[in-house]
Formats: C-alpha cells, structure tokens, sequence
C-alpha cells in the first residue's frame, strides 16, 4: 500500500489530535486533514489495496473502482465544506465525531469485503449519533437514543446477512449479489435499505435530522443515506423490487414534506424524495440509470448541504426552527437567501443548475426502459419538490408575514461554506461533463435538449403558478405528523413497562428467593462439604456455594434501571440467535 493512502485512516486517526489543539492551530489542522483526504481520493488508482486473510477469509481493506471513487470524490469533497461550515464550533468533541463520520462513509464506499464494510458501517452509526445527543435537551437526547435503537437494530439485521451468506457462498468479497434471492440476500438488503431511509424504514432520518446540531445536521445529510445508495448499487444493480421502492420513496417524500412545519424535518422528507430516485435507478439497473444514480447521489450531496446550511443559519441567527414562527428575514440575511435559493433551484432541477444534469438521467433512463409509470411518478415528485423545498418553504422562512425578528448574516465561515456548496451546482450544471467523466460507464446523455429544456420549464413554471394560486391553502399549521416511527415509539413504551413491572418484579422475587431460601441451603452445603470428603465432592460444593454466594451478592446490587437494560440486551439477542440459527438449520 505504499502508492495508496486510505482517505478514512486519515480522518478517524486525524480525529485523534483534535482535542489537545486550539485556537488557529486547531482550524488550520481541521483544514488540513479533508485537503488531503482530498489530494488522495485524487491520486487513487483502480486496484485492491490492504489485501490479507482473517479466520481463513480474504479481507481487502481497500477496493478503488470507478464507483468508489465518484462516491469518494464528493465525500471528501463535503468534509472539506462541512469543517468550513463548522470551524466556529469550540467544542472539540463534535469535530471528532464529525471527522469519525466521515471517515467511517469512506471506509465503507471503499470496502472491499463485508467484515471492513461492517465495521465501518457500525463506526458511522454511533459517531453520527453523536452529532444528535451534542445538542442537548431532552427532545434531542430522545431523538438520539431512537436514531441508535434503529440503526443497531439494522446492523444486527445487516450482520445476520453477512454471515448467512458467508456459510452459503464460502466468502466474504462484497460485490454484487447474483443468482436467486436467498434469506442471507434479503437481510443484508433490509440492513442497506434502512439505512437508504426506505419507508417504512425511513423515520429515524425525519425524526434526528431536525434534532441535531446545526453543524451537525449538514454532516449528517451527507452521508449515510448516500452510503446506502453505494452499497445498494454495488450489491443490488437491477433488483426490480428497488424500482419501485425508489418510486414510491419519491413520492413518499414529498406528500409528508407537505404536513411539516419544521423547517429541516421538511428538507429530511425531502432527502427521502431525492434519495428514491437513486434507488430507483439502481433497480432499474441499466449503464444510464446507475450512472444517473451516481450522479445524483453526487448533486445531491451538495445541494442537499447547501439547503440544510441554509436553514442551519437561520436556526443559529434566530433560534426558531418552525415556518410559522419565520418570515421577513430577507432583509437582514440577504445572502444567506441568496445561497439558499442556488440549491432550492438544484434540488428542483432548474436548467443551469446540478440536479438538471443528474435527476434527469434517471428519469430518461426509466423511459428508455419503457416504464411511462415510473417516469410519470419521478416527475410529479420533481414538481413537489420546487412546490416545498423551492418556493413554500424560502416563501414562509424568509418572506411571507415579517415576524420582525433580530437576524443578521451567520458567522463568514458559514457563508463561505455556502458559497463553495452554491459554487459547485451552478458548475456542475452548466459544466456537467467533468462529472460524467467520473461516472462508472461511459455517458451517452446530453441533458440540454430543446426538447428537455422546454419540458423542465413547462413543469417549474406551471408548478410557480399553482403556488401562488393556492397558497393560502399552503400555509404551514403547527401540526406533528405521524410517520412510522408511531410504531416503534408506542412500542418501545410498552416494552419499558414489561421491563420494569413484571420483568423487575420478577427479578426481585428471584433475589428474595435466593436469600432466604437457596443462600441458607447452600451455606448448609457448604459446611456439610467440610465434613464429607467423597473424591473431591466437598470442593465442588464449596466452589458452586461460594460463586452463587457471589451472584447472590451481585444480585443484590442490581437496581432496576440495570435490570432493564439487562432484559431488553436479552430478549434482543434471543430473537435475533433464533431466527438466524433457524434459517441456518433449515
């Protein structure tokens, strides 16, 4: 690995330093680990790197490809933009969890096998979830702990796959997965879905999104659901079941965006909209349609940031993050609409701007496969989301009624990271053929036609004009949506009243049990042990005594908060060893 530097060891042991520095030296440092994160996702060369065999496996650390390296690109890319963005922040422990994050995304795009891509994929979901919990407050701490739950619950799924496949193919090389779809196929599926935010498995994006912090949020829009999409296109290319779970994604999205009132939980639902477009390109498979998922995956990573930067800003100047406690703000944060409104127009797929040049690879590659239901269900999504991201919600934050609130621009850093997101998808759409020639085939699409041209417009301008006729009915309502996570939240309840009424009851009886009846039995045995010598059995006895005589303390000192985590840890891994163990016996 002498001509490779893996851009991920460079940001988690670059994470290392972070907080023995301060000041100028702690910025330029932060600076200067994703510029050269950067200089080597640039210097890569396609091959397999970190080859060598473990518990009789071949483990590649490194696999760099066309497709790893498109996803790679604009990662190091973000984190360069990201630290930008935050390099205000004091607090040393969210630049460590976001350079983790980071390093953890592109150690999963460049996985050559399933046990690194685990690791990794592991290593994302808590260091993500810090960015949730460092914002405090109980809404933020709950929002955490369910994001965990969610994500644990998916890489235990994730894991069950992993090793069901490795017992059935004899390897663990992660590549596309071909043949009959089998349990092991299925599992590793559901663990890459939900993390790609797939309804029903999206409601931990909508729910932790808005309660992170501002910097946060912008990280956390970057990377794990596109990881996702990586994944998906690397395992699943032509899947039919991811075209139209990509369709309904899209459409998905944009229906609830329409109920929210929050401004970042509007743009989340709205990362789900995007994201299903690239699921759907994955299913249908094609050269153009994975190279139209690509793409935009790349667009959307900027432009989605841009977005939540922009809402970011707004949260940090006035401290209101619903739209209808917003609106006149265009008077004192003139650019910061400015920025906003460059990727407003990109996740619209305005002419000139990224999203034109990639969402519309998508949608011509569903033509060409001939599936007029899948192109007639992304176009309506792509005019839902000019109607809310576009002009509902810089409508209601920035115009609309003025609250007369005290803003003003945010820091300059978090207007230059705007400016170089903003920067990147005007080029992108006007230059997009240096992002094609990234892309993992080659590139027979020319997305400024007159034809393609007249359609967008047609569709934006006419989408303007229901806006303004019905925008009464727009108005947002301080109203809480209720989405799938309703299920897991009522039903987390319940399981902590199982566990701390009857399973705490339980508990205590079996500890009055063991004091009062089976301490004074063991204590008899014990000490008749002294008086009988019956080829060692006096010892055994006394050993037993003594290590239950220890238990017995232990259980003592059990409280039931201890107890509880205890029982749910249990009943979790007998489910999961049971169904794992009964597909394997079958």
């Amino acid at each position: 690995m002498t001509d490779f530097v893996h851009p991920a060891l460079l940001f988690i042991l670059g994470a290392l330093p972070i907080p023995f520095l301060n000041g100028m030296r702690r910025k330029a440092y932060l600076l200067l680990i994703p510029v050269l994160a950067i200089l080597a996702v640039l210097m890569m060369q396609p091959g397999i790197y970190g080859a060598a065999s473990f518990i009789g496996q071949e483990i590649l650390v490194a696999r760099v490809d066309k497709l790893s390296i498109v996803f790679a690109t604009v990662f190091t890319m973000m984190a360069l933009i990201g630290v930008v963005y935050a390099i205000h922040l004091t607090h040393a422990a969210q630049h460590v969890a976001a350079f983790v994050y980071v390093g953890s995304a592109l150690g999963v795009v460049l996985a050559g096998d399933y046990l690194t891509l685990f690791l990794f994929w592991e290593g994302m979901a808590f260091a993500s979830a810090y960015l949730v919990f460092a914002q405090g407050g109980r809404q933020a701490v709950a929002a955490g702990f369910r994001y965990l739950m969610v994500h644990i619950t998916g890489g235990v799924v994730l894991l069950g796959g992993i090793v069901l496949h490795g017992v059935a193919s004899g390897s663990l090389l992660f590549g596309p997965i071909g043949g009959e779809m089998g349990v092991a196929a299925y599992l590793i599926l559901a663990g890459f879905m939900l993390n790609a935010a797939v309804p029903p498995l999206n409601a931990w994006l909508t729910d932790a999104y808005p309660e992170a912090t501002v910097t946060g949020a912008v990280f956390m829009s970057a990377f794990t659901t596109k990881t996702a999409v990586y994944v998906l296109a690397r395992a699943f290319p032509g899947t039919e079941l991811l075209v139209w779970l990509g369709t309904v994604m899209a459409l998905y999205g944009v229906i609830y965006a329409v109920l929210e009132n929050d401004c970042r939980r509007l743009l989340a639902y709205h990362i789900v909209s995007q994201v299903g477009y690239m699921v759907a390109g994955i299913g249908i498979g094609t050269e153009m349609a994975v190279n139209g998922a690509a793409s935009h995956a790349f667009a959307h990573i900027l432009y989605k940031a841009l977005l939540f930067m922009g809402a970011g800003a707004v949260i940090y100047v006035t401290g209101r993050r619903k739209l209808t406690e917003l609106g006149g703000l265009y008077k004192s944060m003139p650019l910061t609409v400015t920025l906003y409104m460059v990727g407003a127009f990109a996740i619209s797929a305005f002419p000139f701007f990224s999203g034109f040049v990639t969402k519309s690879m998508v949608v011509a590659a569903a033509g060409q496969d001939h599936r007029a239901l899948v192109v007639l269900a992304l176009t309506m999504a792509s005019s839902g989301t000019f109607l809310h991201t576009g002009l509902k919600l810089p409508y209601y934050m920035f115009f609309g009624t003025d609250q007369r609130l005290e803003a003003r621009e945010p820091p300059r850093n978090m207007l230059i990271a705007m400016g170089m997101a903003a920067a990147l998808c005007i080029a992108i759409g006007v230059f997009p053929q240096p992002l094609y020639a990234l892309l993992p085939y080659p590139v027979d699409f020319q997305p400024y036609t007159g034809v393609h041209v007249t359609e967008s417009l047609g569709l934006l301008m006419f989408t303007a004009l229901g806006f303004v006729l019905f925008l009464k009915a727009l108005d947002p309502e301080n109203t809480i949506s209720i989405d799938t996570d309703w299920f897991y939240r009522k039903g987390a309840k319940h399981f902590m009243w199982l566990a701390k009424k009857p399973l705490a009851r339980y508990e205590k009886a079996v500890s009055d049990v063991s004091e009062t009846v089976a301490l004074p039995l063991l204590h008899g045995a014990a000490r008749l042990g002294l008086w009988i010598d019956l080829t060692g059995v006096d010892s055994i006895v006394n050993g037993v005594a003594h290590s239950i005589l220890r238990c017995g303390g232990a259980l003592r000192r059990l409280q039931t908060g201890v107890v509880t985590h205890y029982a749910m840890a249990m009943i979790v891994g007998v489910i999961a060893a049971t169904v794992i163990f009964a597909v394997a016996w079958r």
